[in-house]
């Protein structure tokens, strides 16, 4: 921060006047630079300051003691909220409000005295005010002294806010790693399909999400927006398709490292914005959330988790999120500025100030620990409580990231072509043999069918059924593939040798031959009908059954419907 000499450089005229008659400096008939070293001087004079220090009530002592314990420097918007506003004073105003001797504030008197000061800085979150010690004033005050001169000084550190573990949780959820599974899911059906974006979600969501491990509606957008920023994804023309090079290392590499992967891309995401997704709030567009940086709060509060909570135990939610409260509650806000984000709660109303802080910023914290760290298997879940896992401790720089062995499998492939597939088969592997199958459920283990359907899904992609052959020997070892199966490739090996169509049709079916000559004799009744199937049935036209229902009717014949459609 700026000494004493550089911030007083920076003061208006009318505020040098101020310092000069507090500190009891003669500045008449000096110029603007000798005025500013003679009042340096003397602020910066041990004897003169500690004057000072002592003239000082308890709560404006109490206040800079709190400034020095934060390194001498604080956020405004929160130096304001613990000791008052600092009203800005031209010359004018100073002679009629005389905030020396009647401040508004506690920091106002302070800031008058010249004991703090203001400047910009820029933070992760953007360009925000602080309030400083210039850091030669600091050396000169005797911040050691208080009130009580017959106690022992003590030296002033640094609150702290370590979080104590908790004995006891209940309703405990442990971490897992299927977000590394249903991103190889949602990788193969981007592949297949290139489903259309709608907002940050899938057009298409209720066809993906029950072959997730997770079908949770909240789950999807995450993997959407961490597999673009892992660069796993991309969207073309409002289509979602797959980065096929970057994809196909990441799933070839072990699930450590495909969880690793995903956690980095989720720390640095721009695509997923947490805030937007937090349950119960409701961001509106336009204004200063237009430039909101998901990113940067996301970290501010990732270096204030790995602070503040114990490494390998449970700790208290509530604890944490009153940690960050009392020591960054502005982590996410550019300039401690709450008043120009503009989001509604569930019921409608505006969540404005400070004091909707624990609705929106203690939300907002809440759901990164339950939500996206609790989805990449960073931390364990219990009710109001968490615990970082050997991946979370990792993710914050605390341990290594860990390497664990895998298991090896083999899939199973039966004669009617139902192949089962666990979690232990590797990602690159079920990746590919989605590609070629019809997929029937979601699970450990997962079901794919190989037939006609896969094969032709697969001869789109360029995959023919000699592909396939190999893919699957090697994947079975020694175990040769099925009857079945191979005389589908067969088949299938140089495409389809006749081609036929299904219809779903409904036929009008009569009792007698003659009934069927009367019916197609009446042009009232003939023009419902189609092609005659033999002497007592014929096709009804497509989207006329109710009418010929009513026209038979007309003409005193019974009818009954077997089956109407759908």
């Amino acid at each position: 921060m700026k000494n004493i000499y550089r911030t007083l450089q920076d003061t208006d005229a009318g505020m040098l006047n101020v310092l000069a008659k507090f500190w009891k400096v003669n500045i008449a008939g000096r110029d603007t630079n000798a005025a500013i070293e003679a009042v340096a001087g003397v602020m910066l004079d041990r004897e003169r300051a500690a004057s000072v220090w002592e003239s000082l009530a308890d709560d404006q002592r109490g206040a800079l003691q709190m400034l020095i314990g934060s390194g001498g420097r604080m956020p405004l918007a929160k130096f304001a909220r613990l000791f008052g506003e600092i009203r800005q004073m031209g010359a004018a105003q100073i002679e009629r409000e005389n905030p020396l001797d009647n401040p508004g504030s506690v920091a106002e008197g302070l800031y008058y005295r010249g004991l703090i000061a203001q400047a910009f800085e820029q933070a992760d979150t953007g360009p925000r005010v602080v309030v400083y010690i210039p850091p030669d004033l600091l050396d000169v005050l005797p911040v050691r002294n208080t009130s009580y001169s017959n106690l022992e000084s003590e030296p002033v550190e640094a609150e702290t806010h370590a979080i104590e573990p908790l004995a006891e949780v209940q309703n405990i959820q442990h971490a897992d790693t299927s977000l590394v599974d249903d991103m190889t899911t949602l990788l193969a059906y981007t592949q297949l399909h290139a489903p259309l974006l709608e907002g940050d979600s899938l057009a298409a969501e209720a066809e993906v999400l029950p072959f997730l491990l997770k079908p949770d509606r909240a789950r999807l957008p995450f993997l959407l927006g961490i597999g673009i920023s892992a660069d796993l994804i991309e969207v073309q023309a409002e289509r979602v398709y797959p980065k096929r090079a970057e994809a196909r290392r990441w799933l070839s590499a072990p699930r450590a490292a495909q969880v690793q992967t995903l956690a980095e891309g989720w720390r640095t995401s721009a695509a997923y914005r947490d805030l937007w997704h937090v349950p119960g709030l409701h961001p509106e567009p336009g204004g200063e959330l237009d430039e909101y940086d998901a990113a940067a709060g996301r970290e501010n509060a990732l270096d204030m988790l790995a602070a503040h909570v114990p490494k390998a135990e449970w700790w208290s939610l509530d604890a944490f999120i009153e940690a960050v409260k009392t020591t960054d509650p502005d982590f996410q806000r550019p300039g401690g500025d709450y008043e120009s984000w503009y989001i509604r709660n569930d019921e409608g109303e505006y969540l404005r100030g400070f004091e909707s802080w624990d609705a929106v910023e203690g939300a907002l914290l809440e759901f990164y620990i339950t939500g996206p760290m609790h989805w990449l298997g960073l931390v364990d879940r219990a009710e109001d409580a968490a615990r970082l896992t050997a991946y979370g401790r990792a993710f914050l720089k605390l341990a290594a990231w860990p390497a664990p062995p895998e298991a090896e499998d083999r899939i199973a492939l039966k004669e009617d072509g139902t192949i089962t597939v666990s979690r232990k088969i590797a990602r690159v592997d079920r990746f590919q043999i989605a590609r070629f199958t019809v997929w029937v459920a979601a699970g450990d283990p997962y079901i794919y069918r190989l037939d006609a359907v896969g094969v032709q899904q697969a001869a789109a992609q360029g995959i023919n059924t000699g592909h396939i052959a190999s893919f699957l020997s090697r994947m079975l070892g020694e175990q040769s593939l099925p009857p079945g199966v191979a005389r589908l490739l067969e088949n299938w090996q140089s495409g389809p040798t006749a081609a036929v169509t299904l219809e779903h049709l409904m036929v009008l079916r009569t009792t007698a031959p003659e009934t069927l000559e009367r019916i197609l004799d009446t042009p009232a009744l003939r023009r419902y009908l189609g092609a005659r199937l033999g002497p007592m049935a014929a096709i009804v036209r497509p989207g006329q059954w109710d009418a010929l229902r009513d026209a038979l009717g007309e003409q005193g014949i019974q009818v009954e419907i077997i089956e109407p459609p759908g």
